[in-house]
Parts: C-alpha cells; sequence; structure tokens
C-alpha cells in the first residue's frame, strides 16, 4: 500500500511540476506535455492499481475519448479556444457527478456517512460545473447572448435551489433505503444542473474570464471529492491540485477586475442598465504632433506600447500587430506589449494569440508593471480593448467597471485606437478615451485597419492609391452577377496575411449560388504547395483548389477571375513577349475570363521585372492597395454596405 501511496505522490509532484511550468511562456510547451504525459501515466496507474487493465471496455472508451480530444484540439481555432476550455471543465465536473452517481447506485447500501456525504457533494459540484460550463462555452460561441440574462429574484431562487439540494443531499447520506438514496441524489444532481445554469446565464462577458477560471477550480473540487467517494488518494491530489491552481487564477482575476469572489459566487455579475451607461467626465490633454496622421505619429515614435483586446481576437488580427511591431523595430522604435489580466475570454487569452504569431514572450508586460512606463512613451497602438483601457474606471462611480484596475493608456502622449467601433464595451460603460485630443480612431475591422496601417509605415507613397468606393462598388456588383468566378492567389496574398478575406469572398458568392474556384500556380509564392499551405490555414476545402493544367481551359467560360497578389504567374506577355525572364513560362490564362479583377499593391512588375500587359486590358479591374483592405473593402460592398473608402 505504501507504494501505491509513494507512486501517487510522484505523479501528482510531476503534475504540479507541469502547471508550475504553464506559468511561464518560456516553458508552457513543456508543462503542458509533462502534465499531459503524467495524467495519462496516472490513468494507466490508476487501472494497474485496481487490476482492471484487461477490460476491454475500458480500452474501448480510452481510445474514442483520447480520439476526439485529440480531433478536437487540432481543429479548433485560437479564436474558439475559450469555448474548448469550458467544455473540457465541463466534461471534467460532468465525469466527476457521473462517477459519484454510479457508485450510489452500485453500492449505496455498503458507503459509510463520510462516503456517502462525499457522493452528494460530487453530484451538487459536478452538476454545477456541467451546466455552467456548457451555458459559458454557448455565450462565448454566440450560440446564447452574451450580455448578461437579468433574471428576477435570481439570488432568491439560487439559494432556494441550493437550500434545497442541501438537504436532499443530507436525506440522501442519512438513509439506508436504495431507492430513496437514488431519488433524493437523482434530486440533488438536477437541481444542480439548474443551478449552474442559473450562475452562468447571469454572467456577461466583462466577467467571462472569471467565470471560466472559477469553473476550472470546480472541476478539479468535484474531481477531488468524487476521489474520495471511491477511495482513490491519486485523484483526490490531483484534483485538488487543479481546483487550487484554478482558485489562485480566480483571485488573480478577481483583484485585476477589483471584484469581490463572494459577489461572484452570489451571481452578483456585472449587469449593464441604462442609469449605468454614462459618459463620465475626464480632462483632456494637450501634446505636441497633434494634427498627424497615425502612420506619421507611429514613424516618428521612439518608443510605442501595443495593447491587444478581444478584438484583435475576433478579427485575427495578431499577425498584422506581430508586423507592426516588426517594422517599428526595423527602424528602431522600442516596442512593447501591455497585457490586462482580463482582456480576452479566458486568462492568459491574448498571451496565447500573440505567441501564435511568435510575438517574443519578453515584449509582454502585465498591468502592474507596464502601467508606470505609459507616461513616458510616444504612441499606444490600441487593437481591439475597450473597458481594460477606459479611464472610467477611475472616475465614474456607479458604473459596473469602477474601481476596476486598468491600462493607463490615457497618459501616453498619442493614442491610436484601432476598434471596430465606438461603442462601449462589455460593461456598457462609454469609453471617455474616444473623445481625448490626443487620441485618433481608427475604426473598422483591426485586421484590415492594420494592414492599412502597416502598408502606410512601411511605404508611405502606399497612402493613396486613388481608390475610390465606386470602384469597389462596381467590382462588387461584378462578383454578384457572376455565376462561375476563379480566384488566384499570389505571394501577396501571402505579405498581406489576406487567405482569411479570400475564404470570406468565397463564402459570400457561395450563399450567392455562385461556383467557386481556385486556380493555383505551381510556382506562385515562395516555395511548392505555399498558396495550398495558406488556403488550407483559412478552411478553404481542398476540391476548391485546382492545378494550372486543370483549370486553364476553364478561364474563357469563366464570368470573373479575382486576382489576389499575383503578377507574374498571370501575365499574357509570358506568351508574346520574346527574350523576357518570362517567355515560355506556362501561366493562368487570366486574360480569357469575361471579367478580371486585380487586388495587387501596384501595378509594378513582378520578380521577373516583366510589365504585365493584363493591367491596360478593357475587362480588368484594377483595386490596388494592400490586398487585406483591399478585400475588407470588397467584402463589406458584397454584404450590402459601402466601403470605409472616402468617395
Amino acid at each position: 500500500m505504501s507504494g501505491t501511496y509513494l507512486v501517487s505522490v510522484g505523479l501528482s509532484a510531476l503534475i504540479l511540476l507541469g502547471i508550475r511550468l504553464m506559468s511561464s511562456p518560456k516553458t508552457a510547451r513543456q508543462g503542458n506535455r509533462l502534465a499531459a504525459a503524467s495524467l495519462l501515466m496516472a490513468i494507466f496507474f490508476v487501472l494497474y492499481s485496481n487490476q482492471i487493465l484487461s477490460s476491454l471496455l475500458l480500452w474501448v472508451a480510452i481510445a474514442t475519448g483520447g480520439s476526439i480530444g485529440y480531433l478536437l484540439a487540432i481543429r479548433v481555432s485560437m479564436i474558439k479556444m475559450p469555448q474548448m476550455v469550458a467544455l473540457l471543465n465541463g466534461c471534467g465536473g460532468g465525469a466527476s457527478a457521473l462517477v459519484a452517481l454510479i457508485e450510489i447506485i452500485e453500492r449505496s447500501a455498503q458507503m459509510d456517512f463520510f462516503t456517502r456525504t462525499s457522493s452528494q457533494l460530487a453530484l451538487l459540484v459536478g452538476g454545477i460545473t456541467l451546466s455552467g460550463s456548457l451555458i459559458a462555452a454557448a455565450k462565448l460561441d454566440l450560440r446564447l447572448p452574451q450580455k448578461p440574462v437579468v433574471i428576477p429574484q435570481a439570488k432568491l431562487i439560487s439559494l432556494i435551489l441550493l437550500l434545497t439540494a442541501v438537504v436532499l443531499a443530507f436525506v440522501a447520506a442519512t438513509n439506508l433505503a436504495p431507492q430513496t438514496v437514488v431519488l433524493m441524489s437523482s434530486l440533488v444532481i438536477t437541481l444542480s444542473l439548474v443551478l449552474g445554469i442559473l450562475f452562468a446565464i447571469r454572467v456577461g462577458g466583462a466577467d467571462m474570464p472569471v467565470t471560466i477560471s472559477l469553473l476550472n477550480a470546480c472541476s478539479g473540487l468535484a474531481a477531488a471529492i468524487s476521489g474520495f467517494t471511491i477511495s482513490e488518494p491519486l485523484l483526490v491530489a490531483v484534483g485538488a491540485i487543479i481546483g487550487a491552481s484554478g482558485l489562485i487564477l480566480t483571485k488573480i482575476m478577481c483583484s485585476a477586475m477589483n471584484r469581490s469572489l463572494i459577489s461572484i459566487l452570489q451571481g452578483n455579475t456585472i449587469v449593464c442598465t441604462d442609469s449605468q451607461t454614462i459618459t463620465p467626465t475626464v480632462e483632456h490633454r494637450s501634446t505636441p504632433g497633434q494634427g498627424q496622421s497615425p502612420a506619421e505619429l507611429i514613424r516618428n515614435a521612439n518608443s510605442v506600447i501595443i495593447v491587444p483586446g478581444y478584438g484583435m481576437a475576433v478579427a485575427q488580427a495578431q499577425m498584422q500587430v506581430k508586423k507592426i511591431a516588426d517594422l517599428l523595430e526595423q527602424k528602431g522604435v522600442d516596442v512593447k506589449f501591455a497585457i490586462h489580466p482580463v482582456a480576452g475570454r479566458m486568462p492568459g487569452h491574448m498571451n496565447v494569440l500573440l505567441a501564435e504569431a511568435d510575438v517574443p514572450y519578453e515584449k509582454l508586460y502585465e498591468m502592474k508593471e507596464i502601467n508606470p512606463g505609459f507616461k513616458d512613451t510616444d504612441v499606444v497602438l490600441v487593437v481591439g480593448a475597450s473597458d481594460v483601457i477606459n479611464p472610467a474606471a477611475n472616475t465614474a462611480e456607479g458604473t459596473p467597471i469602477y474601481g476596476m484596475p486598468v491600462l493607463n493608456v490615457a497618459e501616453a502622449r498619442h493614442v491610436i485606437i484601432c476598434n471596430l467601433d465606438t461603442k462601449p464595451g462589455y460593461s456598457g460603460v462609454e469609453n471617455a478615451l474616444y473623445s481625448m485630443s490626443h487620441v485618433s480612431l481608427l475604426p473598422g475591422n483591426a485586421a484590415a485597419t492594420l494592414a492599412k496601417l502597416a502598408s502606410e509605415i512601411s511605404d508611405p507613397s502606399c497612402l493613396e492609391n486613388g481608390i475610390t468606393d465606386a470602384q469597389v462598388q462596381t467590382s462588387a456588383g461584378v462578383l454578384k452577377e457572376a455565376r462561375s468566378v476563379i480566384i488566384v492567389p499570389g505571394y501577396g496574398m501571402a505579405v498581406a496575411q489576406a487567405q482569411m478575406h479570400v475564404k470570406k469572398v468565397m463564402d459570400l458568392l457561395e450563399q450567392r449560388g455562385v461556383d467557386v474556384k481556385f486556380a493555383i500556380h505551381p510556382v506562385a509564392g515562395r516555395m511548392p504547395g505555399h498558396m495550398n499551405v495558406l488556403l488550407a490555414e483559412a478552411d478553404v476545402p481542398y476540391e476548391k483548389l485546382y492545378e494550372m493544367k486543370e483549370i486553364n481551359p476553364g478561364f474563357k467560360d469563366t464570368d470573373a477571375v479575382l486576382v489576389v497578389g499575383a503578377s507574374d504567374v498571370i501575365n499574357p506577355a509570358a506568351n508574346t513577349a520574346q527574350g523576357t525572364p518570362i517567355y515560355g513560362m506556362p501561366v493562368l490564362h487570366v486574360d480569357q475570363a469575361r471579367q478580371v479583377i486585380i487586388c495587387n499593391l501596384d501595378t509594378k512588375p513582378g520578380y521577373s521585372g516583366v510589365e504585365n500587359t493584363l493591367y491596360t486590358m478593357k475587362h480588368v479591374s484594377l483595386l490596388l492597395g494592400n490586398a487585406s483592405t483591399t478585400l475588407e473593402n470588397l467584402i463589406n460592398a458584397l454584404q450590402g454596405g459601402r466601403s470605409d473608402i472616402p468617395t
């Protein structure tokens, strides 16, 4: 028996070490692998110590669960990672409740009072975790309203249900009649599921990071309690570790929001009302450099702090953020990232997204560390953040965010905000920052806004390309009227990271019944298969991708071709311009289509140096500029709106 405890302690220590390593971006991957491997060893050890390794059903269950988890993990996008975490929390709570319920059904008569009590607690905590996590995941995935659902007398109802569940659990723990115990237990788990729904449904977006970390703690707590039910010390230890880490994280989240854990447990979530949506009075400041464009401000800066928020995650703009950071550092600018603890949908959300974009972890600074430096910073670039930078948190008493620590963005010399719009964040409090004299607003989709800003920073000559809204609308009209469209991606799409926009265009056209195909030239991009990889990243079905020999005969029967960042591989001069580097090179027969729309940065020759005769043909429309920005305008026009280009 001592050997069993020794192994349990060793495995628990490895899991604890894995969690410890995950606290740093530098060692997070190692910690995740160590914790996962230790948990797998723990499962096999429990099966071995209970002499049930030979059970075929267990192996089928492990294989099934492992396969489902693997498929979900590799398919989930970073933007949906919070939903994934919420679902995993729910699965943990549900599994613990299920273990306790099976124990109750099978051997309630043989249980002592302690085991009966622990089994009822596992039902209660596990049920709340399961339903609360499912509601949280549904809200995060927009399957339920993200705003808090106000339920009349919710506190009183929750208190009555909780007391009823406790009474039923006590009856089940003290009763020896198996049928009564099973009935009471069924009622307990039913009430716990309702309690979880009531708790999570009232949570708004501003409280979601705290909710997820709290449910994570509940998942670990439920596992530990179920460990007592089945007398498995390893499950108790692992559950306690997970529960403790979740509680620590919850405490950090609560401190970051200046909220008490008790208030959240009681369901006192941030609920917006019209009376709370007020505009606080904040002193405006006057600073040198006003009147300059955002790109000029950034180009002339010596220090820049980038503040990412949930809007960056929604727009998948982390790659554009990294590009801007790289451009600035090449110019000798000191660039830092300010991370608010509750920015995003779960703790560490911004860290994960920026790590995905290969932003060095040394550039990420927590709020307490970065806040004193804002007053000495030339420019702050905000990407999709609102509540966590709202100075109203310091002045607007009676609002949901009053007293919440925020990033001191307002103290910087200049602030550039790339948010979708100027509407309040999830707290419902107007952001006073938007009206300050040293603040520049760049409303719109963050990915498109940043792509345009990056172009202006790297090449000021690309600021004005002469494109009008009428040109965008005309091109959108061509695509709307088409029955068949071929999209030709090129290296310019890769540079602009425009593959997501290309996918959006495809989806919009297919919704109209348009037959959409992609023409892939073998040497498009920087390496063989470059375009295939980028389009696969954007979830473009591989059946839509056609090689040159297969697609070329179809151009003459195609209504419209949309070129995104390609030049040499579509240049008809390859067939006529003898003595040039591309003469005789097979190209895509784009010129044979009825209409051609070209979204290239400019009309300069490609790498071959050969002027592209396609650009001057009568049936060709040019939408010059950064492909992400151009396609964003085109998408708006396809959706029935207007582009953000002035007429």
